[in-house]
């Protein structure tokens, strides 16, 4: 099966069960960019519940950019309350400090726009849960994809209705069980049980 689907930052647990169930995994590299979609947020377990965090982005007198030219604002130090926050969320968790190290530079590594970035995520995501994924990318884009299983509302929380089965989480005892956080929430709760976690959901 190949799957058209769009990189974005530390996908939802929805992407990467759709993810594992390809054998070719296709990158809209063509769209244009949208607000308030997970190309450039995720949402975390926070102390309080969830948490949104999101990239700041320049803005373009072009209203139709594309989401390959999207340029991330790095005058705001974001990586850095970024990495704080999933510290706070995650710090008690079984597997964060296993992570810890890979992930780390990430945060400190400026990128210019916010498609590099979300690729580069994808491999580490990748390769933290030990998986190997063929992908390849758009050169164009098309409304109806009748090659492929088309996957690009899951960068539209709003219009992904996946329910998962329950895991444990860090402060599930406060807030119950959220449902389909960052990838992160996952890896950090369950290591690489993640995988076959995400080989048992249905989407």
């Amino acid at each position: 099966m190949n799957i058209l689907i769009h990189p974005t930052y530390f996908p939802s647990i929805s992407h990467y069960v759709a993810i594992l169930r390809a054998d070719l995994v296709t990158f809209e590299m063509e769209d244009n960019f949208q607000k308030q979609t997970n190309r450039n947020r995720m949402y975390i377990y926070s102390p309080n519940g969830i948490q949104m965090l999101n990239i700041p982005i320049k803005h373009s007198k072009d209203k139709h950019q594309k989401y390959k030219d999207v340029r991330i604002e790095n005058d705001f130090g974001w990586q850095k309350n970024h990495f704080k926050s999933l510290e706070a969320a995650y710090r008690t968790s079984p597997f964060f400090e296993y992570f810890e190290d890979d992930f780390r530079p990430l945060f400190e590594k400026k990128h210019e726009f916010i498609m590099d970035l979300n690729l580069e995520i994808f491999e580490l995501v990748n390769e933290s849960l030990g998986i190997t994924i063929q992908t390849n990318k758009t050169t164009e884009f098309f409304h109806d994809v009748p090659n492929f299983e088309d996957f690009r509302h899951l960068a539209n929380g709003k219009k992904d209705t996946t329910q998962l089965e329950p895991y444990t989480q860090v402060f599930e005892e406060k807030h119950g069980f959220l449902n389909n956080l960052s990838i992160l929430d996952l890896l950090f709760n369950e290591g690489r049980y993640a995988a076959d976690y995400l080989k048992n959901q249905k989407i």
